[in-house]
């Protein structure tokens, strides 16, 4: 870490411990474009782990923070007070802009939707898919440049998530780069630009013009699929689907949204991540080079220590206490992964990277309980190949300058990461 970032963090510790309690806002944006978020919730973890405060945001208002471990726990499994309807994230939609997603449904709707779409992740396709994804990022690794520089987000994360994302739609692959667009869309604020502008109005009817061009793109290929027999990628799986066959244009669009954000934008960022942190914890990088055998490990640490998404909301459905405090029917609730992955009532060491950790896979990352990520096993299966065949081919990459991060609370990753490969094997 370089002086202006120790300055920048240590200017934020001095402001998450100097400003009123109840003024903390941990979903602020900025925060998490500029890694400052670790005290303030270090903080909330001490003194106020369940927090409320109210965003700036019209669409937000107030809400609540949980930020230890075992709270995060108590939400995420208590669907029966905890409802994921009408959204997972802070931002109320708009009466006009109403997503359906099983994500964002409960018992039963949920279940029935998500079993349509689980065997694309059932051990027998992960096994068909693994030479597949070897075999492309063995190609995507091979035509990296030596001794230049590079931004691995966009030549290494997003070229292979966004590959095999194509693969599990079978989306034609000259257009697989609009995946990562509309992934990128759905979740953008108006301050990141994506659009052309920082205007909320322009950047909301901008927003919503992509996202209809996507449902129209996906609906050609649905039209060509329902009248064929049913076959293994998702649109097939959706068109066919006793629960989904039936959407209508919203819903689909919804779940689309779904399955393009969870199946390319947390694995890429953790694809970067991973690069990053073994930069910062040369030693971690020593041991992991030393031993390949440590992939796995690796894989588990990186996901702790990225947590690709940053939360997931809840509403409650009755009044309920939880660690002292009343949550009111109607409140939203905000499961801070992010700072659950770093509590260290549960978790030793919680702010080291370190891929020889006892009991590496115990994090939130995936979430717990109806709404554990359908797609945990194929993340883990890209980033153990692409590590693997990493390995086998770089002694070293090096990270030649500081990463630009999403502006985003909900989705905690990379814009740009400038790296340089010196040599090969």
């Amino acid at each position: 870490m370089d002086d202006a970032s120790i300055d920048l963090q240590r200017a934020a510790r001095d402001a998450a411990y100097s400003m009123p309690l109840e003024e903390i806002n941990p979903g602020d944006p900025e925060l998490f474009r500029t890694d400052t978020m670790w005290p303030y919730f270090e903080r909330l973890r001490k003194e106020d782990p369940v927090h409320w405060s109210v965003s700036p945001y019209e669409d937000v208002g107030g809400y609540w923070s949980v930020t230890k471990y075992n709270d995060i726990m108590a939400v995420d499994t208590n669907h029966g007070v905890f409802s994921s309807e009408p959204t997972i994230v802070l931002p109320d939609p708009a009466d006009d802009f109403r997503l359906p997603m099983f994500i964002a449904m409960d018992q039963p709707k949920h279940d029935v939707q998500r079993k349509t779409v689980q065997p694309i992740v059932a051990p027998n396709h992960l096994a068909y898919l693994e030479p597949i994804i070897r075999e492309r990022a063995g190609k995507i690794l091979d035509d990296l440049p030596i001794g230049e520089e590079i931004d691995w987000v966009d030549k290494v994360s997003i070229e292979l998530t966004t590959m095999t994302l194509a693969t599990l739609f079978d989306f034609p692959w000259e257009d697989r780069r609009k995946l990562t667009h509309w992934s990128d869309v759905a979740t953008s604020a108006p301050e990141s630009g994506i659009l052309g502008t920082t205007d909320p109005d322009e950047h909301e009817e901008r927003r919503r013009q992509t996202l209809f061009e996507c449902v129209d793109y996906f609906m050609r290929l649905w039209n060509e699929r329902v009248n064929a027999p049913p076959q293994p990628d998702l649109i097939s799986m959706l068109a066919h689907g006793e629960s989904t066959r039936n959407m209508d244009r919203m819903e689909y669009l919804g779940n689309l949204i779904l399955l393009i954000v969870g199946g390319n934008d947390t694995t890429r960022n953790t694809i970067s991540g991973s690069v990053l942190a073994l930069h910062q914890n040369p030693d971690q990088d020593r041991i992991l080079r030393a031993d390949p055998g440590m992939i796995p490990n690796m894989v588990s640490e990186t996901i702790r220590w990225q947590t690709p998404l940053a939360y997931m909301r809840r509403t409650a459905l009755q009044d309920t206490e939880l660690n002292g405090k009343t949550i009111k029917a109607g409140d939203k609730v905000a499961m801070w992964y992010v700072s659950g992955n770093r509590d260290d009532e549960v978790i030793e060491r919680p702010n080291d990277y370190w891929i020889e950790r006892p009991r590496v896979r115990q994090h939130l990352s995936f979430g717990f309980g109806i709404h554990r990520c359908v797609g945990n096993r194929l993340a883990e299966l890209q980033l153990k190949i692409i590590w693997e065949e990493i390995l086998a081919r770089f002694p070293r990459i090096e990270v030649v300058g500081p990463p630009k991060r999403v502006y985003s609370s909900f989705v905690k990753g990379y814009e740009h990461l400038p790296v340089v490969i010196p040599t090969r094997n």
